[in-house]
């Protein structure tokens, strides 16, 4: 069973930046495709940003220009780069990955207030 732990959440003031991780007990390059997704109060689950097998990152038009997604072998880590925060993506944020199963972290909650 893949256990990923997400770290990193907290409270920010809109504009600022966040660095969410997830690190996987499995190689995290050995995943179909991995990623983050997000959940807002009253509101489904999205995808965030992923990267499906070793093509270019795809990322959800709200957070493009201000999202970095990335993952390193030698950590065995992914890593959610959050820059120019607003208010709208306050969120509990959960880190997937899928291969022969689907795994998710529990989750990290981010919220963007002045």
């Amino acid at each position: 069973q893949v256990r990923l732990v997400e770290s990193g959440g907290g409270l920010v003031q809109p504009g600022a930046s966040l660095t969410l991780s997830c690190a996987s007990s499995a190689p995290i390059f050995g995943f179909d495709s991995v990623g983050w997704y997000r959940e807002a109060p009253g509101k489904k689950r999205e995808m965030v940003a992923q990267i499906i097998k070793f093509r270019n990152p795809e990322y959800a038009e709200s957070v493009q220009g201000r999202f970095t997604i990335s993952r390193s072998a030698t950590q065995n880590t992914m890593t959610l780069q959050m820059n120019s925060l607003k208010p709208e993506d306050t969120a509990v944020y959960f880190c997937g990955a899928k291969g022969a199963i689907e795994s998710w972290g529990q989750g990290t909650q981010v919220t963007v207030s002045s």
